[in-house]
């Protein structure tokens, strides 16, 4: 038998090396990096865990009120032109002295904002959008206007000087939360054109106007999705996403029998707590 002979010794050992090279990048890649970054992620996760133990804000309470309207656009308000409109006033309580009794520098708000915002409902009736409701018109109807940006930038009112000065028609909080996040949902234009019949000529300018009108619930009923964004003064971030899903029927006859909904909810668990930004 022939032996086999290798010529060309330093192209096999060049070759050598390089596949050498190949698996070492390769482990370092798909397994050295793969377990570093799992352990970063576990010390991470350890990290934002313990920092939120006892967390400095969370969410106490969550207000719901939901109505409609009819706004008339016929000539001499004669309600043969109608567009039916359904809305809702969102109230939400902030804690932040459960972890600390007194006021300081780290329980106290210096920014807040809430971005993505996202509504789905369960039909493609309507146009839907959220933003700032003052406080002084809650659980009445007003027209609030579609936001112009990504999100809702809150004021912050830390003194009785700057209360006194404050236009709460614009976007309000206190630093201390005394008061609630109070926002608006409004979907317009559920129906346009409407008429009211002619035997009655009289229509209900709240909830009941949506079985007046014909109108399905659950084409209505909504979930709304945000985040509410805190800094303390101390810098530090906070955050927490809320997850609403409004429901304007019930055994009673929901929205429908007294032509409004109202929905006052104590809330307690981890998904209501805001988490702590390591950075």
């Amino acid at each position: 038998m022939k032996k086999i002979r290798i010529k060309h010794h330093k192209t096999v050992l060049t070759i050598f090396i390089l596949l050498l090279c190949i698996l070492s990048f390769l482990y370092y890649d798909l397994i050295f990096k793969a377990s570093y970054a799992k352990d970063e992620f576990s010390t991470q996760v350890e990290k934002i865990a313990k920092q939120n133990e006892n967390p400095i804000f969370k969410i106490q309470k969550i207000l719901i009120y939901s109505s409609a309207n009819a706004i008339d656009k016929s000539e001499n308000e004669s309600l043969q032109d109608l567009s039916i409109l359904q809305y809702s006033d969102i109230a939400i309580t902030i804690d932040n002295t459960s972890a600390i009794y007194d006021l300081t520098n780290e329980n106290t708000v210096k920014d807040l904002y809430i971005d993505n915002i996202s509504i789905s409902t369960g039909s493609d009736k309507g146009h839907q959008y959220v933003n700032y409701k003052s406080a002084l018109d809650f659980a009445k109807y007003k027209e609030i206007e579609e936001l112009n940006s990504d999100k809702i930038e809150y004021n912050i009112v830390r003194t009785n000087e700057e209360n006194n000065k404050t236009d709460y028609g614009s976007p309000t909080f206190y630093a201390d939360c005394s008061n609630p996040i109070t926002l608006e949902y409004m979907n317009q234009d559920i129906i346009t054109n409407y008429a009211a019949s002619s035997d009655s000529n009289t229509i209900s300018f709240n909830g009941k106007v949506l079985q007046e009108a014909g109108i399905d619930l659950n084409d209505i009923n909504y979930s709304l999705n945000f985040t509410i964004h805190i800094v303390n003064n101390l810098n530090e971030e906070f955050i927490c996403p809320v997850r609403l899903k409004v429901d304007l029927s019930g055994d009673d006859g929901g929205i429908y029998k007294e032509g409004y909904k109202y929905d006052n909810t104590s809330v307690s668990g981890y998904e209501y707590n805001f988490i702590k930004i390591v950075k």
